[in-house]
């Protein structure tokens, strides 16, 4: 493969990072090189499986027959072997071969996708939203900590718990949106326990006192419970290669902060405008992930396989 052809399939990952990852591309920038294009075409493969869920105009069956012909191509390219000359493909193979991806992490995120794409998505109890919250968001981190480097095995169960704690905030962000879809993650047995129906939790009537208490109490429960998560993943900072913990950092300031935002005022995650972090913070927040010190270095000595470790 020409160095040139392999350029411009990175550049056109880092494309598509630029116009969709939003919170995602402002960490991903504070990646050194040859890692910062290697996440920027793990980034362009997950654009790419959502976009195939979510493809408006084609059918269920479609979509589903599309998606396994799409794990078939991350299959041959993870080993090497891509089916077709398209930038994504030729830059995934090259991050395959240049880090310890394990396959298993892409097939866990397009059964998140499929699981999505079969019906009407209601999450019974918090044991299954942790499952949604760990195939769509978890194995994103545990493919960045792959990428990034690690020596503990530790690092593991924080990638998992980090990306839990990501995915969680976003689900409370996202609510209403995602009920206008067809999609509850909260907890039902947990809204039950509140008193609550998905339905009079997006009302939350200011002049009902006691309904608005339960819908505060719910919402408070929750963020508590992301909060848990950031805090046992806190390790995951300090355990990662020393190059990449700027990047950490600063996406989970970005995450951490905008759990924050509902956590003061969780109303407005319902009936407000959707919560977010202004675009100069995320530049600030960059910034001071530049100029933070971040301690430790690379570790002496040989490197645990990312793939033995998580066995």
């Amino acid at each position: 493969m020409s160095g040139t052809r392999l350029d411009e399939a990175y550049a056109a990952c880092e494309a598509v990072v630029r116009v969709q990852a939003k919170n995602f591309y402002y960490g991903l920038r504070l990646t050194p090189e040859p890692k910062r294009s290697a996440m920027y075409a793990v980034y362009a493969w997950m654009r790419e499986a959502d976009d195939i869920a979510d493809e408006a105009g084609h059918s269920q069956a479609e979509r589903f027959a599309t998606l396994e012909r799409f794990r078939a191509q991350t299959d041959a390219a993870l080993t090497g072997t891509p089916t077709d000359g398209r930038p994504l493909w030729i830059a995934l193979a090259d991050v395959a071969r240049r880090h310890d991806l394990v396959s298993q992490d892409f097939h866990d995120m397009l059964d998140g996708q499929l699981a999505d794409l079969a019906g009407t998505v209601r999450c019974a109890t918090w044991e299954e939203l942790r499952l949604t919250c760990y195939r769509v968001a978890s194995t994103v981190g545990l493919v960045c900590i792959r990428v990034w480097g690690y020596t503990d095995p530790k690092a593991v169960d924080c990638a998992i718990d980090r990306g839990i704690a990501f995915q969680l905030t976003n689900i409370l962000r996202d609510i209403r949106e995602d009920f206008a879809n067809g999609r509850v993650y909260l907890p039902q047995d947990e809204l039950a326990r509140h008193g609550l129906t998905p339905e009079s939790l997006l009302a939350w009537p200011e002049g009902n006192p006691a309904m608005a208490t339960r819908c505060r109490a719910f919402m408070e429960f929750q963020v508590r419970r992301a909060e848990a998560l950031y805090q046992a993943s806190e390790p995951l900072d300090r355990l990662i290669d020393a190059d990449c913990r700027p990047t950490l950092w600063a996406l989970t300031e970005i995450y951490h902060r905008l759990l924050h935002r509902i956590g003061r005022d969780p109303r407005r995650a319902i009936v407000g405008e959707r919560v977010r972090v202004p675009t100069w913070e995320k530049l600030w927040i960059g910034f001071r992930a530049k100029r933070r010190t971040f301690a430790g270095g690379r570790g002496e000595g040989s490197r645990l396989p990312a793939g033995a470790a998580a066995s």
